[in-house]
């Protein structure tokens, strides 16, 4: 598994410095924000910016390995709103060629619990993300629907459910147990048991709760404001979420792709060391995880052959 920087915890770099910052901090690639108006951000259609991007990206050793998009009408029942997210999309699956990146972030539609028309949200977010399907098959990328509040695709359960509708290689699930854990949805082997053969790509961020009883608010889908919040986020491997159990788990399954860390500074930067500190702590944690597990391996496989 290699580890990548995610743009979210660089706010105030623009995308060739975080780039630099990712390799000063020991990291293996990155995952780089889609959306105008954002300092560590590809603008959308920006062709120009991604450019530059790719070619610091190869210079610096840190390939750009995904995107993350906002764009979250898919599921609008109105099919010209529709039709316009998911052409900003399709965007998003040139700009990812233009830079060389494999996975997509996906918003699975805009989702609150109070709505009305479920089906018909649903029946809309299928029929979007068959059709982007076909366009990001032939061009070699993976859209990955997040475990994500404020989206059709919440829990581990419906990610799973959608990803299998679709029935595309092309579609896989985005598995974050940190945003499962703070909205009280499946612990990780109750998320393993219903997507863990889907997973295609791996979000890395940790947290603490004030209030573990606190039922989950948030106004949002992008993020949970101060009033709303339960939790404080943490450098990876200074909060509660076991990573050390959710990279046991993805070895097992076989998983051998990128863990992306992405630290909220953007979001909550009281919470969170300098952006240069936190990337290394937290990656420097990562490793030695994954050193143990590799250690471990290698034990078992001596003493089966011996």
């Amino acid at each position: 598994m290699k580890i990548a920087g995610h743009t979210l915890g660089t706010p105030d770099h623009t995308v060739p410095e975080a780039l630099r910052l990712f390799k000063r901090a020991g990291l293996d690639a990155a995952e780089i924000i889609y959306q105008n108006d954002y300092t560590s951000g590809l603008g959308i259609q920006d062709t120009a910016a991604a450019t530059e991007a790719a070619r610091v990206a190869e210079g610096e050793g840190i390939p750009i390995i995904g995107l993350t998009p906002y764009t979250m009408a898919i599921n609008a029942t109105d099919d010209h709103t529709r039709r316009a997210a998911v052409d900003e999309l399709r965007t998003a699956i040139d700009t990812a060629h233009t830079v060389g990146a494999n996975r997509i972030r996906v918003y699975a539609g805009q989702w609150q619990a109070h709505q009305d028309d479920y089906e018909a949200h649903w029946a809309q977010l299928l029929r979007s993300l068959r059709e982007l399907s076909v366009q990001a098959q032939e061009a070699g990328v993976i859209l990955c629907p997040e475990n994500h509040f404020g989206t059709m695709t919440q829990t581990a359960r419906d990610t799973a459910r959608l990803v299998r509708e679709i029935d595309s290689p092309s579609v896989r699930v985005l598995y974050d147990q940190a945003n499962l854990t703070f909205t009280h949805d499946e612990d990780i082997d109750e998320a393993f048991a219903v997507q863990g053969d889907l997973i295609g790509h791996v979000h890395v961020k940790d947290l603490v709760f004030v209030d573990p009883d606190a039922p989950f608010v948030a106004s949002e889908t992008a993020r949970v404001h101060a009033e709303e919040r339960a939790v404080r986020s943490r450098v990876v491997g200074d909060g509660s979420v076991d990573w050390a159990w959710i990279l046991r788990r993805l070895w097992e399954r076989g998983y051998d792709g990128i863990l992306s860390l992405e630290y909220e500074y953007r979001w909550h930067p009281q919470d969170l060391d300098d952006p240069e500190v936190g990337f290394r702590r937290g990656a420097k944690y990562l490793r030695n995880l994954l050193s143990d597990l590799e250690n471990k391996s290698s034990t078992h496989n001596s003493e089966v052959l011996s």
